[in-house]
């Protein structure tokens, strides 16, 4: 990969065109398919606590604590069982495991009090569930309930970024821009697509630019942003 930007200076801050907006998105179809989520969940709610917990830690880690912990305890009632020691056992090789543990538990009870015990299909009402942010909330009403939304992890705020997908300096502004540049109906699709590019090609410190079908399109890989 050619970078015509030198060290220290300041990326020239683009976007693809919307012609090559289209031919990445057709490139991502063709490549994944099928993308879609990688957290393994048989109910909002156990989609909501893999979201959780997967918050600094990785799909496949998290799959392997729920795929005991939901054996009995995969509803608020459930975990509500546990102490918050026994719970942090549990979720303890996700990380953060006291954090996270106090918001489950916070999140359950709340889940009972204010909404019968199921979890909400709006994103505001999620957002007032500890531990759940806007990407969270994206997640499940995305998965969910099938609704459009485009949360923005990690890997979709790398990717789309040097892709010119988007031109976000944080989350916040990437989501923005990628609801701006993508049609709604491929909200979901793409972004788990991005996610899939992410973990597969595009990684954070050495993506395999040479292998990416993407990179004639890319300005990363054209040296146009760092």
């Amino acid at each position: 990969m050619i970078n015509l930007c030198r060290k220290g200076e300041e990326s020239v801050k683009k976007k693809l065109s919307k012609k090559d907006m289209n031919i990445v998105l057709n490139k991502l179809e063709k490549l994944y398919p099928n993308a879609e989520c990688e957290l393994v969940y048989n109910s909002p709610f156990e989609l909501l606590i893999s979201t959780i917990l997967a918050a600094q830690c990785t799909d496949v880690r998290v799959n392997k604590v729920t795929s005991e912990l939901y054996k009995e305890y995969n509803t608020p009632e459930k975990i509500l069982e546990l102490s918050q020691g026994e719970l942090e056992n549990k979720i303890r090789s996700c990380g953060f495991y006291s954090t996270k543990s106090k918001n489950i538990l916070g999140t359950c009870k709340l889940l009972i009090e204010n909404y019968d015990s199921l979890v909400p299909d709006e994103r505001d009402e999620l957002m007032k569930l500890p531990g759940v942010g806007r990407k969270t909330a994206n997640v499940v009403i995305s998965n969910a309930y099938n609704k459009p939304a485009f949360a923005v992890d990690t890997h979709v705020f790398r990717v789309s970024n040097r892709i010119g997908l988007a031109n976000g300096k944080n989350v916040d502004e990437t989501e923005k821009d990628l609801m701006k540049n993508i049609p709604k109906n491929l909200w979901t699709d793409t972004h788990h697509r991005i996610i899939f590019l992410g973990r597969r090609i595009c990684k954070a410190r050495r993506p395999l630019c040479e292998e990416c079908p993407l990179k004639d399109e890319c300005l990363y890989y054209k040296g146009e942003v760092i």
